[in-house]
């Protein structure tokens, strides 16, 4: 069992929360407090190279309407492979670390922090797969995705370049995502809560999913995108496999357009940015032991959400604090020369 793990695939009905041991495990979490439209997001990706000299970690936090990124490379990191869990460098003062488990976040890099409890949670419900579904059985992919907490409620603190920020109250989601690359040439992701309803929860994530060796340069390459959507009065619909619930995603720079159908769900969401610069997020380059731009991440967009259900209207909501997000490399490399090396937006 532990070898087949190690290959990033869990069969039905295990758990994929525990670290599986590929090169890179990554843990977010993202915050939203409507009454003052302020979003916070937490990151940590625990990175493990090739020649065994060791874990690093890339670890970063961004806010809204703060316009504040602080990101570092830290040695030193442990993914937990029993439980949900993950640590990063010395807690010591004045040292960048993260420390978290389903309970409980504290992360510090920088001149920012946040060290929050997490209660109330509206877990991923769903017992025989994870986010990918059943991509989640299949071995060696480079990226794995799993949404595992749909809602709950923040209660702590957030340090924003000295500034204390109470947290009483905050929505929270939080997903973790692994895999034997990295992550994909090129993908498409966004969250939102905020909704009138606080309960409903919105998440997708697409991109180029590459399996087995390698043949004449090429792999083994498929283009997926799952979209899960948690409404207000209990079901939790999940679409995305490519025969029996499939989604389209058309994105651009600045517009990101789902459409997704099962026997039974359709679900149509339409998103823009806003207009914002957005920041650039650094992604790791395991082996080479140091962060890239590789993610242009809106906190703080807008989002149309419309769900039916056998054909008939079943939800309609709206969100203004919607993170939207393109990755790429090259994409981001650009975006980053053009604001002169800043990775914060330029109004």
């Amino acid at each position: 069992m532990s070898r087949y793990r190690a290959t990033g695939a869990d069969l039905p009905f295990s758990d994929p929360l525990p670290a599986h041991g590929v090169s890179m495990e990554g843990y977010f979490w993202r915050l939203t407090c409507p009454a003052t439209s302020r979003v916070i997001i937490a990151l940590v990706g625990v990175n493990t190279p090739s020649d065994g000299a060791g874990s690093w970690a890339t670890v970063g936090i961004a806010t809204e309407p703060e316009e504040v990124l602080a990101t570092s490379e830290v040695a030193g990191a442990w993914a937990d492979p029993v439980r949900f869990g993950v640590q990063v460098g010395t807690s010591q003062p004045g040292r960048d670390h993260v420390v978290a488990d389903t309970e409980h976040v504290s992360f510090a890099v920088g001149d920012c922090g946040l060290d929050i409890d997490v209660t109330d949670h509206r877990p991923w419900p769903r017992r025989r797969f994870g986010g990918s579904s059943y991509f989640q059985v299949v071995p060696g992919l480079n990226q794995y995705w799993h949404p595992w907490l749909l809602g709950g409620r923040a209660h702590g603190t957030a340090r924003i370049n000295g500034e204390v920020i109470r947290i009483d109250g905050w929505q929270v989601y939080a997903e973790k995502n692994w895999g034997r690359g990295g992550f994909p040439a090129a993908w498409w992701w966004g969250q939102a809560q905020g909704f009138a309803e606080p309960e409903t929860c919105v998440a997708f994530a697409g991109g180029i999913v590459t399996a087995g060796p390698s043949i004449g340069g090429r792999q083994a390459a498929v283009e997926v995108t799952g979209l899960v959507v948690a409404l207000p009065d209990g079901p939790v619909i999940r679409l995305g496999n490519p025969v029996t619930s499939p989604v389209r995603a058309e994105t651009s720079k600045g517009h990101w357009q789902l459409s997704g159908r099962s026997a039974r769900w359709q679900v149509e969401i339409a998103a823009t940015d806003g207009e914002q610069a957005g920041f650039v997020l650094p992604v790791p380059l395991v082996d080479d032991r140091r962060n890239a731009p590789g993610a242009l991440e809106h906190l703080a967009g807008h989002m149309r959400l419309a769900v039916f259900e056998r054909g008939r209207p079943r939800y309609r909501g709206e969100s203004q604090l919607a993170g939207l997000e393109l990755g790429g490399r090259d994409m981001c490399e650009a975006e980053l020369a053009a604001r002169g090396g800043d990775p914060r937006p330029i109004r």
